[in-house]
């Protein structure tokens, strides 16, 4: 579902389960595809077929973030803009903060966006963000981050890609996202991508602002977005993942709770 549906006392995210006692912190960097109305009345001039496809957000990634939430009795976050007004999940000086063209598609209302546009994004949405990102993932002092995202199974004029989900971390930090991949590939009916569909070390990412830097566990699990399109389907993939993030931790020698 669409995060334009629901509501929230800040446009630029939506909390759930902020009293959850569990250790974890579940993010959802593109969960929405809604453009505010004060951006071109509402419309970034890109057909809605462009807007619902996987350049605007990440489809079905909002719904098992929240699930995965429920399952880990833990706070879950969700940004409520799409991607293309602005992406969270790049640093403030990340060329491809906001997307002038994405695979394939020129997207009209950024094409001559300048630092001042850029500027009232940066502080109405994405700064409002990782600021309660910030204070979520300080509540505790061995927060663990989890952050789902999804992927589109076959970019415009690229082969299909064959993974089912793909594990994402960085270099600078595998701890927990090696054992996570390891018991993933023992699931028998699952193609597992090990830093795939791309690498997941990208400086000033969300990854790195509020896991590596502060030194918090963590990983980045990204499902294909055709295996979570309705809410059952979300809902299964956050039962069976859920188990698996906790045995992961637990390899590492770690409380679950």
């Amino acid at each position: 579902m669409p995060l334009a549906e629901m509501q929230s006392e800040d446009p630029a995210y939506l909390i759930e389960g902020a009293s959850r006692p569990g250790r974890w912190l579940v993010t959802c960097d593109h969960a929405s595809n809604a453009v505010p109305a004060w951006i071109g009345g509402g419309d970034l001039g890109l057909p809605a077929a462009d807007m619902a496809r996987h350049i605007a957000w990440d489809p079905g990634a909002a719904g098992v973030a929240r699930a995965l939430g429920r399952h880990l009795d833990s706070p879950v976050i969700l940004s409520t803009f799409s991607r293309l007004v602005i992406d969270p999940n790049r640093g403030e000086d990340d060329p491809t903060l906001v997307m002038r063209l994405y695979d394939g598609s020129v997207v009209p209302a950024n094409r001559r966006i300048g630092a001042e546009g850029i500027e009232a994004r940066l502080n109405r949405l994405y700064r409002p963000y990782h600021a309660a990102y910030a204070r979520l993932a300080a509540r505790r002092p061995d927060t663990v981050i989890v952050a789902i995202h999804s992927f589109t199974r076959c970019l415009n004029g690229r082969p299909p890609r064959p993974w089912h989900v793909g594990v994402l971390y960085s270099h600078r930090d595998e701890r927990l996202s090696r054992p996570l991949i390891a018991r993933l590939i023992a699931e028998p009916d699952l193609c597992i991508g090990d830093n795939e569909p791309y690498s997941g070390h990208l400086p000033g990412d969300a990854i790195d602002r509020h896991a590596l830097e502060p030194g918090r566990l963590n990983t980045l699990i990204e499902v294909r977005n055709d295996l979570i399109g309705d809410e059952p389907a979300q809902e299964a993939w956050a039962a069976r993942l859920a188990p698996i993030l906790a045995g992961a931790l637990k390899d590492l020698g770690e409380d679950v709770e």
